[in-house]
């Protein structure tokens, strides 16, 4: 399965390697009052600008009041701090690596950012969904924002599919934000995405290099 998607992800891959321009990465530290060395270096599989900017423009609109996040980095230091400017919520975010997850912990920490990243090792996907998925034990119900933006796509190109089955975790009015929108994977999870869940509202924002898809429960 891998062989037959890498020929039509390799444009995508390349794009992703851009990560958003530096006028762009200066907007979204100074909107946020961060200092100047608060990112590192965005594009290959980190969160590229514009996805970092929609997640600010989501959380300053709709001001959540718990996030889930799955494939911590520079997007939990930038829901966490948006929560912040917002006026309040919390993330609890989950990764695969634990190495990283304590270090994305002491990180935000170190920006004075209060956020759970979870620690959470991969196994068989659930639902019928093909590749791995993130094993968070169960998880509350009221999520109103979900970022989904790993498990990589290199385990299986539909592997992120297997987020929809904690759809019912979200609360009435939740948002569904779907990195990587633009690979052909992706596309396949999203149409599979709109027959299952009609009651979700789905489309694909094009801004930012790998475009997002946007999903919003009804209320």
């Amino acid at each position: 399965m891998f062989a037959l998607f890498a020929p039509i992800t390799a444009p995508f891959l390349l794009k992703s390697l851009r990560g958003g321009s530096k006028a762009e990465k200066q907007r979204l530290l100074d909107r946020l009052g961060l200092p100047q060395d608060a990112l590192p270096n965005l594009g290959s599989w980190k969160a590229d600008t514009g996805l970092l900017h929609l997640i600010v423009d989501t959380i300053l609109e709709r001001q959540p009041q718990r996030v889930v996040e799955f494939g911590c980095g520079a997007s939990s230091l930038i829901i966490a701090k948006a929560l912040e400017k917002a006026g309040g919520g919390h993330l609890t975010s989950y990764d695969q690596h634990a190495e990283f997850v304590a270090q994305t912990s002491d990180w935000l920490k170190g920006h004075g950012l209060d956020a759970h990243i979870r620690h959470a090792p991969l196994a068989p996907a659930p639902g019928g969904w093909p590749g791995l998925f993130y094993d968070t034990g169960a998880i509350e119900p009221g999520v109103d924002l979900m970022l989904i933006d790993g498990p990589p796509w290199t385990i299986h190109p539909m592997t992120r599919g297997a987020a929809e089955t904690l759809f019912s975790c979200l609360a009435p009015g939740a948002t569904i934000l779907l990195d990587d929108a633009s690979r052909p994977g992706e596309r396949l999870i999203a149409r599979k995405w709109k027959a299952m869940h009609p009651d979700i509202a789905f489309h694909l924002w094009k801004g930012g290099e790998k475009g997002t898809l946007i999903g919003r429960k009804s209320g």
